[in-house]
Protein backbone atom coordinates (compact mmCIF):
# COMPACT_ATOMS: atom_id res chain seq x y z
CA UNK A 1 0.00 0.00 0.00
CA UNK A 2 1.31 3.46 -0.83
CA UNK A 3 1.80 5.43 2.33
CA UNK A 4 0.46 9.16 2.31
CA UNK A 5 3.58 10.67 1.91
CA UNK A 6 4.41 9.00 -1.69
CA UNK A 7 0.92 10.12 -2.79
CA UNK A 8 1.59 13.25 -1.55
CA UNK A 9 4.95 13.08 -3.44
CA UNK A 10 3.52 11.54 -6.71
CA UNK A 11 0.53 14.78 -6.56
CA UNK A 12 3.29 17.22 -6.66
CA UNK A 13 5.27 15.64 -9.18
CA UNK A 14 2.14 15.02 -11.52
CA UNK A 15 1.46 18.94 -10.50
CA UNK A 16 5.01 20.35 -11.61
CA UNK A 17 5.20 17.89 -14.38
CA UNK A 18 1.86 19.40 -16.27
CA UNK A 19 2.38 23.05 -14.84
CA UNK A 20 6.58 23.31 -16.62
CA UNK A 21 5.39 22.52 -19.41
CA UNK A 22 3.68 26.23 -20.52
CA UNK A 23 6.51 28.23 -18.82
CA UNK A 24 8.88 25.98 -20.89
CA UNK A 25 7.03 27.11 -23.94
CA UNK A 26 6.45 30.79 -23.72
CA UNK A 27 9.60 31.73 -22.10
CA UNK A 28 11.28 31.21 -24.92
CA UNK A 29 8.15 31.52 -27.41
CA UNK A 30 8.05 35.31 -26.30
CA UNK A 31 11.25 36.12 -27.44
CA UNK A 32 10.76 34.33 -30.56
CA UNK A 33 7.75 36.37 -30.80
CA UNK A 34 9.94 39.89 -30.67
CA UNK A 35 12.47 38.68 -32.92
CA UNK A 36 9.70 38.07 -35.99
CA UNK A 37 7.82 41.40 -35.26
CA UNK A 38 11.65 43.11 -35.06
CA UNK A 39 12.24 41.54 -38.46
CA UNK A 40 8.74 42.27 -40.19
CA UNK A 41 9.31 46.20 -38.33
CA UNK A 42 12.96 46.30 -40.25
CA UNK A 43 12.03 44.65 -43.65
CA UNK A 44 8.14 44.99 -44.08
CA UNK A 45 7.57 42.13 -45.21
CA UNK A 46 4.88 40.44 -44.25
CA UNK A 47 5.76 36.30 -44.15
CA UNK A 48 7.32 37.70 -40.62
CA UNK A 49 4.06 39.19 -39.49
CA UNK A 50 2.03 36.27 -40.54
CA UNK A 51 4.32 33.78 -38.74
CA UNK A 52 3.86 36.22 -35.63
CA UNK A 53 0.29 36.11 -35.68
CA UNK A 54 0.17 32.15 -35.85
CA UNK A 55 2.62 31.78 -32.75
CA UNK A 56 1.43 34.69 -30.55
CA UNK A 57 -1.31 32.55 -30.61
CA UNK A 58 0.15 29.30 -29.67
CA UNK A 59 1.36 31.77 -26.86
CA UNK A 60 -1.67 32.43 -25.51
CA UNK A 61 -3.19 29.10 -25.14
CA UNK A 62 0.23 27.92 -23.66
CA UNK A 63 0.09 31.51 -20.93
CA UNK A 64 -3.82 30.37 -20.16
CA UNK A 65 -3.10 26.66 -19.19
CA UNK A 66 0.16 28.26 -17.08
CA UNK A 67 -1.40 30.26 -15.18
CA UNK A 68 -3.98 27.57 -14.28
CA UNK A 69 -1.34 25.09 -13.78
CA UNK A 70 0.34 27.29 -11.23
CA UNK A 71 -2.39 28.10 -9.32
CA UNK A 72 -3.43 24.78 -8.90
CA UNK A 73 0.42 23.96 -7.79
CA UNK A 74 0.70 27.19 -5.46
CA UNK A 75 -2.41 25.25 -3.33
CA UNK A 76 -0.16 22.34 -2.54
CA UNK A 77 2.32 24.39 -0.33
CA UNK A 78 -0.64 24.89 1.89
CA UNK A 79 -2.55 21.66 1.85
CA UNK A 80 0.00 18.90 1.15
CA UNK A 81 3.17 20.62 2.41
CA UNK A 82 2.62 23.09 4.88
CA UNK A 83 6.17 22.60 6.84
CA UNK A 84 7.66 23.72 3.43
CA UNK A 85 6.27 27.45 3.94
CA UNK A 86 6.77 26.52 8.06
CA UNK A 87 10.20 26.41 8.00
CA UNK A 88 11.74 28.45 4.83
CA UNK A 89 8.00 30.82 4.15
CA UNK A 90 10.58 33.42 5.31
CA UNK A 91 12.71 33.61 2.33
CA UNK A 92 10.36 31.12 -0.28
CA UNK A 93 7.38 33.74 0.30
CA UNK A 94 9.04 36.82 -0.90
CA UNK A 95 10.59 35.12 -3.50
CA UNK A 96 7.25 34.02 -4.71
CA UNK A 97 5.95 37.82 -4.02
CA UNK A 98 8.67 39.49 -6.05
CA UNK A 99 7.92 37.31 -9.16
CA UNK A 100 4.12 38.29 -8.95
CA UNK A 101 4.75 41.82 -8.53
CA UNK A 102 7.89 42.38 -10.74
CA UNK A 103 6.66 39.86 -13.42
CA UNK A 104 3.28 38.57 -13.22
CA UNK A 105 2.13 41.67 -13.00
CA UNK A 106 4.33 43.01 -15.95
CA UNK A 107 2.97 40.06 -18.25
CA UNK A 108 -0.73 40.97 -17.60
CA UNK A 109 -0.64 44.38 -18.30
CA UNK A 110 1.12 44.08 -21.73
CA UNK A 111 -0.44 40.93 -22.60
CA UNK A 112 -4.04 42.14 -24.22
CA UNK A 113 -2.05 45.04 -26.24
CA UNK A 114 0.39 42.02 -27.84
CA UNK A 115 -2.74 39.63 -28.54
CA UNK A 116 -5.17 41.90 -29.82
CA UNK A 117 -3.15 45.80 -30.41
CA UNK A 118 -1.99 44.77 -33.68
CA UNK A 119 -3.46 47.36 -36.16
CA UNK A 120 -5.38 49.15 -33.29
CA UNK A 121 -2.19 50.69 -31.83
CA UNK A 122 0.90 51.75 -33.36
CA UNK A 123 3.58 49.76 -34.15
CA UNK A 124 5.98 50.88 -31.86
CA UNK A 125 3.18 50.44 -28.92
CA UNK A 126 2.82 46.72 -30.00
CA UNK A 127 6.46 45.82 -30.49
CA UNK A 128 6.86 47.40 -27.05
CA UNK A 129 4.23 45.67 -25.53
CA UNK A 130 5.75 42.32 -27.02
CA UNK A 131 8.87 42.99 -25.65
CA UNK A 132 7.83 43.92 -22.04
CA UNK A 133 5.68 40.33 -22.26
CA UNK A 134 8.65 38.40 -23.03
CA UNK A 135 10.71 40.66 -20.40
CA UNK A 136 8.17 39.39 -17.90
CA UNK A 137 8.20 35.88 -18.70
CA UNK A 138 11.87 35.79 -18.43
CA UNK A 139 11.83 37.77 -15.10
CA UNK A 140 9.01 35.07 -13.54
CA UNK A 141 11.85 32.38 -14.62
CA UNK A 142 14.75 34.58 -13.06
CA UNK A 143 12.57 34.37 -9.60
CA UNK A 144 11.19 30.70 -9.55
CA UNK A 145 15.16 29.49 -10.44
CA UNK A 146 16.25 31.54 -7.78
CA UNK A 147 13.91 29.79 -5.38
CA UNK A 148 14.61 26.60 -6.49
CA UNK A 149 18.24 27.20 -6.89
CA UNK A 150 18.59 27.73 -3.22
CA UNK A 151 16.41 24.85 -2.23
CA UNK A 152 19.63 22.95 -4.00
CA UNK A 153 22.43 25.17 -2.89
CA UNK A 154 21.00 27.24 0.34
CA UNK A 155 23.15 30.04 1.76
CA UNK A 156 22.82 33.29 3.05
CA UNK A 157 20.45 31.95 6.43
CA UNK A 158 19.94 31.33 9.95
CA UNK A 159 18.23 29.01 11.90
CA UNK A 160 16.08 30.30 14.39
CA UNK A 161 13.88 27.60 16.63
CA UNK A 162 14.03 25.56 13.49
CA UNK A 163 12.94 28.74 11.29
CA UNK A 164 14.86 29.49 8.38
CA UNK A 165 15.72 33.40 8.01
CA UNK A 166 17.18 35.60 5.79
CA UNK A 167 20.87 36.96 6.36
CA UNK A 168 22.01 38.19 3.82
CA UNK A 169 19.64 38.71 0.23
CA UNK A 170 22.58 38.96 -2.55
CA UNK A 171 23.31 35.60 -1.08
CA UNK A 172 20.36 34.29 -0.91
CA UNK A 173 19.62 35.31 -4.85
CA UNK A 174 22.91 34.62 -6.01
CA UNK A 175 23.53 31.18 -4.68
CA UNK A 176 26.17 29.00 -5.90
CA UNK A 177 23.76 27.21 -8.47
CA UNK A 178 21.88 29.65 -9.48
CA UNK A 179 23.04 30.89 -12.27
CA UNK A 180 23.84 27.08 -13.59
CA UNK A 181 20.46 26.21 -13.39
CA UNK A 182 18.77 29.78 -14.55
CA UNK A 183 20.80 29.49 -18.05
CA UNK A 184 20.31 25.61 -18.30
CA UNK A 185 16.87 26.17 -17.76
CA UNK A 186 16.23 29.03 -20.96
CA UNK A 187 18.17 26.55 -23.15
CA UNK A 188 16.00 23.97 -22.31
CA UNK A 189 12.77 26.21 -23.44
CA UNK A 190 14.47 27.94 -26.56
CA UNK A 191 15.27 24.04 -27.76
CA UNK A 192 11.91 23.09 -26.97
CA UNK A 193 10.15 25.76 -28.80
CA UNK A 194 12.77 25.18 -31.38
CA UNK A 195 11.40 21.91 -32.16
CA UNK A 196 8.17 22.49 -31.63
CA UNK A 197 8.46 25.29 -33.97
CA UNK A 198 10.15 23.35 -36.39
CA UNK A 199 8.01 20.06 -36.32
CA UNK A 200 4.66 22.07 -36.40
CA UNK A 201 6.16 23.75 -39.97
CA UNK A 202 6.57 20.66 -41.00
CA UNK A 203 4.05 19.56 -40.29
CA UNK A 204 2.24 22.53 -42.80
CA UNK A 205 5.18 21.54 -45.11
CA UNK A 206 3.75 17.86 -45.61
CA UNK A 207 0.61 19.39 -45.70
CA UNK A 208 1.37 21.16 -48.53
CA UNK A 209 1.58 24.33 -47.24
CA UNK A 210 4.89 26.43 -48.34
CA UNK A 211 4.13 29.89 -48.02
CA UNK A 212 6.75 31.98 -46.92
CA UNK A 213 5.77 32.42 -43.41
CA UNK A 214 6.17 28.55 -42.70
CA UNK A 215 9.73 28.55 -44.47
CA UNK A 216 10.86 31.01 -42.30
CA UNK A 217 9.27 29.86 -38.83
CA UNK A 218 11.31 26.44 -39.72
CA UNK A 219 14.76 28.53 -40.64
CA UNK A 220 14.12 29.89 -37.49
CA UNK A 221 13.37 26.69 -35.48
CA UNK A 222 16.43 24.38 -37.13
CA UNK A 223 18.83 27.14 -37.18
CA UNK A 224 18.26 28.09 -33.24
CA UNK A 225 18.24 24.49 -32.23
CA UNK A 226 21.34 23.50 -34.27
CA UNK A 227 23.31 26.67 -32.36
CA UNK A 228 21.77 26.29 -29.17
CA UNK A 229 21.83 22.14 -28.11
CA UNK A 230 26.06 22.34 -28.40
CA UNK A 231 25.66 25.21 -25.88
CA UNK A 232 23.53 23.37 -23.73
CA UNK A 233 25.84 20.26 -23.94
CA UNK A 234 28.11 22.48 -22.11
CA UNK A 235 26.06 24.33 -19.99
CA UNK A 236 25.10 20.42 -18.74
CA UNK A 237 28.46 19.71 -17.79
CA UNK A 238 28.82 23.15 -15.83
CA UNK A 239 26.17 21.97 -14.08
CA UNK A 240 27.18 18.49 -13.28
CA UNK A 241 30.21 20.02 -11.68
CA UNK A 242 28.55 22.17 -9.74
CA UNK A 243 26.41 19.38 -8.65
CA UNK A 244 28.85 17.06 -7.60
CA UNK A 245 30.89 19.66 -5.29
CA UNK A 246 27.31 20.98 -3.33
CA UNK A 247 25.08 17.63 -4.23
CA UNK A 248 27.65 14.61 -4.65
CA UNK A 249 25.30 12.30 -3.67
CA UNK A 250 23.05 13.12 -6.54
CA UNK A 251 25.60 12.64 -9.21
CA UNK A 252 26.66 9.17 -7.48
CA UNK A 253 22.51 8.17 -8.33
CA UNK A 254 23.08 9.51 -11.86
CA UNK A 255 26.17 7.86 -12.39
CA UNK A 256 24.77 4.27 -10.80
CA UNK A 257 28.01 4.10 -8.46
CA UNK A 258 27.35 2.14 -5.30
CA UNK A 259 31.23 1.92 -3.82
CA UNK A 260 33.17 5.30 -3.91
CA UNK A 261 36.14 4.43 -6.62
CA UNK A 262 38.88 5.96 -8.47
CA UNK A 263 38.42 5.41 -12.41
CA UNK A 264 34.83 5.29 -12.30
CA UNK A 265 33.30 3.84 -15.47
CA UNK A 266 30.18 5.57 -17.51
CA UNK A 267 27.57 3.92 -17.39
CA UNK A 268 25.64 3.63 -20.95
CA UNK A 269 23.07 2.02 -19.36
CA UNK A 270 22.39 -0.46 -16.69
CA UNK A 271 19.57 -1.78 -14.22
CA UNK A 272 20.16 -0.30 -11.02
CA UNK A 273 19.84 -3.10 -7.80
CA UNK A 274 19.20 -0.95 -4.83
CA UNK A 275 18.35 -4.05 -2.71
CA UNK A 276 21.67 -5.41 -3.58
CA UNK A 277 23.14 -1.99 -3.95
CA UNK A 278 24.73 -3.02 -7.48
CA UNK A 279 24.36 -3.08 -11.37
CA UNK A 280 23.10 -5.25 -13.89
CA UNK A 281 23.41 -5.52 -17.40
CA UNK A 282 25.96 -2.73 -17.47
CA UNK A 283 26.65 -1.27 -20.77
CA UNK A 284 29.75 1.07 -19.67
CA UNK A 285 32.79 2.85 -21.01
CA UNK A 286 35.89 2.48 -18.52
CA UNK A 287 36.72 5.57 -16.44
CA UNK A 288 34.81 7.97 -18.51
CA UNK A 289 32.84 9.15 -15.44
CA UNK A 290 35.99 9.90 -13.86
CA UNK A 291 37.43 12.03 -16.66
CA UNK A 292 34.14 13.57 -16.83
CA UNK A 293 33.65 14.87 -13.44
CA UNK A 294 37.15 15.34 -12.43
CA UNK A 295 38.63 15.73 -15.56
CA UNK A 296 41.51 12.63 -14.52
CA UNK A 297 41.08 9.11 -15.38
CA UNK A 298 41.63 7.92 -11.83
CA UNK A 299 40.24 10.67 -10.19
CA UNK A 300 37.79 9.85 -7.38
CA UNK A 301 34.18 9.83 -7.43
CA UNK A 302 32.64 9.11 -3.88
CA UNK A 303 29.66 6.56 -4.16
CA UNK A 304 26.36 5.83 -2.50
CA UNK A 305 27.42 3.78 0.49
CA UNK A 306 29.33 6.92 1.89
CA UNK A 307 26.01 8.85 2.60
CA UNK A 308 24.13 6.59 4.96
CA UNK A 309 21.08 5.86 3.22
CA UNK A 310 21.07 10.12 2.73
CA UNK A 311 20.66 9.34 -1.18
CA UNK A 312 18.29 9.79 -3.99
CA UNK A 313 16.39 6.93 -4.64
CA UNK A 314 18.93 5.50 -7.66
CA UNK A 315 16.53 4.20 -10.56
CA UNK A 316 14.72 7.38 -11.33
CA UNK A 317 17.10 9.03 -10.89
CA UNK A 318 19.32 6.96 -13.30
CA UNK A 319 16.78 6.32 -16.16
CA UNK A 320 15.30 9.92 -16.06
CA UNK A 321 19.54 11.64 -17.25
CA UNK A 322 19.96 8.71 -19.50
CA UNK A 323 16.20 10.04 -21.60
CA UNK A 324 17.10 13.64 -21.39
CA UNK A 325 20.83 12.85 -22.58
CA UNK A 326 19.70 10.60 -25.10
CA UNK A 327 17.29 13.47 -26.53
CA UNK A 328 19.49 16.14 -26.52
CA UNK A 329 21.78 14.04 -28.55
CA UNK A 330 19.28 12.73 -31.21
CA UNK A 331 17.79 16.70 -31.36
CA UNK A 332 21.45 17.56 -31.96
CA UNK A 333 21.92 15.48 -34.99
CA UNK A 334 18.53 15.89 -36.27
CA UNK A 335 18.99 19.47 -36.10
CA UNK A 336 22.31 19.69 -37.81
CA UNK A 337 21.31 17.41 -40.72
CA UNK A 338 18.14 19.48 -41.49
CA UNK A 339 20.16 22.65 -40.92
CA UNK A 340 22.85 21.06 -43.78
CA UNK A 341 20.37 20.42 -46.36
CA UNK A 342 18.36 24.19 -45.80
CA UNK A 343 22.21 24.96 -46.74
CA UNK A 344 22.63 23.59 -50.02
CA UNK A 345 19.06 22.97 -50.94
CA UNK A 346 16.90 25.68 -49.28
CA UNK A 347 14.79 22.68 -48.13
CA UNK A 348 14.24 19.37 -46.14
CA UNK A 349 13.59 16.16 -47.42
CA UNK A 350 10.39 14.92 -46.46
CA UNK A 351 11.57 11.94 -44.59
CA UNK A 352 13.45 14.13 -42.03
CA UNK A 353 10.35 16.76 -42.66
CA UNK A 354 8.09 13.51 -40.94
CA UNK A 355 10.79 13.00 -37.99
CA UNK A 356 10.88 16.84 -36.95
CA UNK A 357 6.91 16.35 -36.67
CA UNK A 358 7.02 13.49 -34.17
CA UNK A 359 9.58 15.69 -32.39
CA UNK A 360 7.76 18.15 -32.10
CA UNK A 361 7.56 18.00 -28.32
CA UNK A 362 10.45 15.92 -27.55
CA UNK A 363 11.91 19.28 -25.81
CA UNK A 364 9.05 18.25 -23.45
CA UNK A 365 10.54 15.28 -22.72
CA UNK A 366 13.68 16.27 -22.38
CA UNK A 367 12.98 19.13 -19.87
CA UNK A 368 10.53 16.73 -17.97
CA UNK A 369 13.06 14.20 -17.46
CA UNK A 370 15.75 17.10 -16.67
CA UNK A 371 13.12 17.99 -13.72
CA UNK A 372 12.91 14.68 -12.22
CA UNK A 373 17.16 14.13 -12.01
CA UNK A 374 16.84 17.63 -10.39
CA UNK A 375 13.89 17.17 -8.10
CA UNK A 376 13.95 13.51 -7.00
CA UNK A 377 18.16 13.85 -6.96
CA UNK A 378 17.58 16.26 -4.29
CA UNK A 379 15.75 13.72 -2.28
CA UNK A 380 15.17 12.64 0.79
CA UNK A 381 15.49 17.04 1.77
CA UNK A 382 13.20 18.95 0.47
CA UNK A 383 15.34 22.12 0.94
CA UNK A 384 18.90 20.15 1.08
CA UNK A 385 20.71 20.34 4.27
CA UNK A 386 17.63 22.01 5.89
CA UNK A 387 14.13 20.23 5.16
CA UNK A 388 13.41 16.57 5.18
CA UNK A 389 10.55 15.89 2.79
CA UNK A 390 8.71 13.78 5.68
CA UNK A 391 9.21 16.73 8.06
CA UNK A 392 7.58 19.25 5.54
CA UNK A 393 3.85 16.81 4.74
CA UNK A 394 0.95 17.22 5.53
CA UNK A 395 -1.07 14.99 7.81
CA UNK A 396 -4.00 14.78 4.45
CA UNK A 397 -5.65 11.19 4.74
CA UNK A 398 -4.55 8.46 2.32
CA UNK A 399 -8.14 7.80 0.88
CA UNK A 400 -8.47 12.09 0.26
CA UNK A 401 -5.05 12.32 -1.48
CA UNK A 402 -5.64 8.71 -3.75
CA UNK A 403 -8.76 10.51 -4.88
CA UNK A 404 -7.60 13.99 -5.27
CA UNK A 405 -4.90 12.48 -7.31
CA UNK A 406 -6.58 10.59 -9.42
CA UNK A 407 -8.61 13.49 -10.58
CA UNK A 408 -5.80 15.51 -11.48
CA UNK A 409 -3.74 13.13 -13.21
CA UNK A 410 -7.12 12.42 -15.08
CA UNK A 411 -8.00 15.76 -16.10
CA UNK A 412 -4.16 16.56 -17.17
CA UNK A 413 -4.00 13.93 -19.47
CA UNK A 414 -7.38 14.84 -21.10
CA UNK A 415 -5.92 18.77 -20.82
CA UNK A 416 -1.85 17.81 -22.48
CA UNK A 417 -4.20 16.12 -25.26
CA UNK A 418 -6.41 18.77 -25.68
CA UNK A 419 -3.42 21.14 -26.08
CA UNK A 420 -1.37 19.45 -28.39
CA UNK A 421 -5.09 18.45 -30.95
CA UNK A 422 -5.54 21.74 -30.93
CA UNK A 423 -1.79 23.19 -31.88
CA UNK A 424 -2.41 20.89 -34.71
CA UNK A 425 -5.76 21.79 -35.59
CA UNK A 426 -4.33 25.68 -35.67
CA UNK A 427 -1.88 24.58 -37.99
CA UNK A 428 -4.42 23.00 -40.43
CA UNK A 429 -6.18 26.15 -39.89
CA UNK A 430 -3.63 28.40 -40.64
CA UNK A 431 -2.83 26.30 -44.05
CA UNK A 432 -6.86 26.91 -44.88
CA UNK A 433 -6.65 30.31 -44.28
CA UNK A 434 -3.38 31.21 -46.37
CA UNK A 435 -3.79 29.06 -49.25
CA UNK A 436 -1.77 26.53 -50.72
CA UNK A 437 1.52 27.64 -52.55
CA UNK A 438 0.54 26.56 -56.05
CA UNK A 439 2.45 24.12 -57.93
CA UNK A 440 4.34 25.33 -60.93
CA UNK A 441 2.91 24.59 -64.28
CA UNK A 442 4.47 23.68 -66.98
CA UNK A 443 3.36 25.81 -70.24
CA UNK A 444 2.12 23.17 -72.60
CA UNK A 445 4.15 22.71 -75.90
CA UNK A 446 2.13 22.69 -79.26
CA UNK A 447 2.23 19.21 -81.08
CA UNK A 448 4.76 19.36 -84.41
CA UNK A 449 3.06 19.03 -87.25
CA UNK A 450 3.27 16.34 -90.18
Amino acid sequence: MIEPIDLARIQFAANITFHILFPTINLALAWILVFFQQRYNKTADKKWMEAYKFWVKVFALSFALGIVSGVTMSFQFGTNWPGFMKTVGNIAGPLLGYEILTAFFLEASFLGIMLYGYGKVSNKVHSLATALVAFGTSLSAFWIMILNSWMHTPIGYKMIDGVAHPNNWLEIIFNPSMHYRLFHMMLASSLTVSFLIAGISCYRWLKGDRTDSVIISLKTGIYLAAILIPIQIFEGDALGLNSLKYQPAKVAAIEGIWKTEQGAPLLLFAIPDAKNQTNSYELKIPKMASLILTRNLNGEIKGLNTFNGNHPPVAPVFFAFRVMVGLGFLMLVVSWVASWQIYRHNKIKDFLAKILVTMTFSGWVATIAGWYVTEIGRQPFLVYGILRTNEAVSSVSQKMLASTLTIYISLYIALVTFYISTIFYMARKAINKEGLQPPAVTPPVAAPKI
